[in-house]
């Protein structure tokens, strides 16, 4: 088991064998649970220093994440490929607007104008949120270096050619996901997990509740 699996699953991260609906609409057994690591700051730690170790023969000016998540992971990122590189590497975020797109705020464009950037994520599907992270900091003026993410759920679609920049992750974890037609826990009549992921939602608006 790789540095990172491991880490997630003794965070309990990693949920399996129940009925997830994902921000896609699709259906999965299972599901990671990312805000289950970000309580645990050694861990968490842990994870910024893989990705600094990942990408430390990068040049690296700046760290970006996509909030949430990505806040907290850019700033450990950041740290721990300052003190490899021993130099200062700033680490800031983006923000998500209402039409769904990726946008630097706060004054942030200064950390990445002329800068080379790293975008890290922690879980990619589509790709398509790190995507938009990528042309916030381009549409800026960043040069963006590398996209770097803690766990590709879909590696056959999620590539270097699909981002335009060179794309690294620290593990891949392919989980089947289905439609609702073919979903075969909608088939069994396992139960939607309404806590995690987007199950309520999508109850909702079926008006189941």
């Amino acid at each position: 088991m790789s540095k990172i699996l491991g880490i997630l699953r003794k965070t309990g991260t990693i949920i399996t064998k129940d009925h997830f609906v994902l921000t896609s609409g699709r259906h999965t057994p299972a599901y990671i649970n990312k805000d289950a690591l970000y309580p645990h700051t050694k861990e968490t730690s842990a994870v910024g220093k893989l990705f600094a170790e990942k990408i430390k023969d990068l040049d690296v000016d700046t760290v970006v994440g996509p909030a949430l998540g990505g806040i907290i992971l850019s700033t450990w990122t950041a740290h721990h490929l300052s003190q490899i590189k021993g130099k200062e590497i700033f680490g800031v975020y983006t923000e998500k607007t209402a039409d769904k797109n990726q946008v630097v705020t706060r004054g942030y464009d200064k950390f990445l104008k002329y800068k080379k950037v790293l975008i890290v994520e922690d879980l990619t599907s589509t790709g398509d949120s790190a995507k938009k992270v990528v042309e916030a900091v381009q549409g800026v003026g960043g040069e963006v270096v590398a996209v770097c993410v803690m766990v590709n759920r879909n590696p056959k679609e999620v590539t270097t050619e699909y981002f335009g920049v060179p794309f690294y992750t620290l593990d891949v974890l392919e989980v089947e996901a289905y439609t609702e037609q073919d979903c075969p826990m909608c088939k069994s009549n396992v139960p939607v997990n309404t806590v995690l992921g987007h199950g309520k939602k999508y109850l909702e608006k079926k008006k189941i509740i």
